[in-house]
């Protein structure tokens, strides 16, 4: 785990640079427009999958100096496995899929590249006004759980609960969504690497921008050179995954739930979130004590 401690100022949040060099570039150059340091940027892991550019990338994400969560894709190639690791029903579409970019970029990856994938931390806390957010690449008790917004409430309410944090920055499922559960928050920032299956060719990020009374939260479209990660990724042997960067359709959605599976093909519409601020009464209320403990502590003062 990494602590970012207090973060006061916007932070960009992005997932699956996925091999894809163009669109890793065009991540930078947004950031640069937007300002934004690296120190204040994180991406939720699996810097190499699907496409044809898989040393290049993680290069390029390393070199950057922000924050990266470890994926299944790292854990992986990391330690060497024989597959991916990314939770898909053995023999599936998306199984056999993943068996030709999994091999193609496990024989080019560095020793280096290893060692940093080895390192990187499995989750990142940082508190933004007031709220403790968790940052992590699947969910909060798997590295390479899908959690989609049809999910179940109940579960991640448990693990968020559990966790004792406000709210959960996601990744690995490919498609961004936000949502309130109760009190608390989950979000995914999407992923830039490939479409999130909804007809278009470009990718998504998210930014958090903290306010006095709270965090707004709001996801954006990544537009790059995707034609150009097309041509290496075919020319890298993964033409299905080179359609899919063209016409914006996964190859296969074994993975997606009826809910998610509906959409295919649809834009997406993901309109802002804002998260209140957390009160001290809420933070002693999270910790077992009770609202009134802290009345009494307020009455003391007057």
């Amino acid at each position: 785990m990494s602590n970012l401690g207090n973060i006061d100022a916007t932070m960009l949040i992005f997932g699956g640079p996925y091999s894809n060099f163009a669109a890793s570039a065009a991540m930078k150059a947004r950031a640069g427009d937007l300002g934004i340091a690296a120190e204040r940027i994180i991406c939720t892991g699996d810097v190499i999958a699907y496409c044809g550019e898989p040393v290049e990338t993680l290069d390029l994400i390393r070199d950057w100096g922000i924050h990266v969560v470890m994926g299944n894709c790292e854990e992986s190639l990391a330690n060497g496995e024989d597959d991916c690791g990314c939770g898909f029903e053995e023999g599936s579409d998306c199984s056999v899929l993943a068996i030709s970019w999994y091999e193609f970029a496990n024989r080019r990856v560095t020793t280096s590249q290893r060692r940093w994938m080895q390192a990187l931390p499995r989750s990142i806390d940082f508190v933004m006004s007031a709220n403790r957010i968790r940052a992590i690449h699947a969910s909060l008790t798997s590295i390479n759980e899908f959690v989609f917004a049809s999910s179940d409430r109940d579960s991640r309410l448990t693990q968020i609960r559990e966790a004792g944090i406000d709210a959960v920055i996601g990744g690995h499922s490919g498609i961004p969504f936000g949502q309130r559960i109760e009190e608390h928050y989950w979000l995914n920032a999407g992923v830039i690497g490939m479409p999130a299956n909804d007809g278009s060719s470009h990718g998504w990020y998210m930014l958090l921008e903290p306010r006095a009374e709270g965090i707004d939260v709001s996801w954006h479209r990544l537009d790059y050179d995707h034609a150009a990660s097309r041509k290496t990724t075919i020319a890298a042997g993964m033409s299905a995954y080179g359609q899919a960067l063209a016409d914006g359709l996964w190859q296969s959605i074994d993975i997606l739930p009826e809910a998610e599976a509906r959409q295919t093909g649809k834009p997406l519409h993901l309109p802002s979130l804002h998260i209140d601020s957390v009160s001290i009464p809420d933070i002693l209320s999270q910790a077992g004590r009770p609202r009134r403990w802290w009345d009494y502590l307020q009455r003391g003062k007057s």
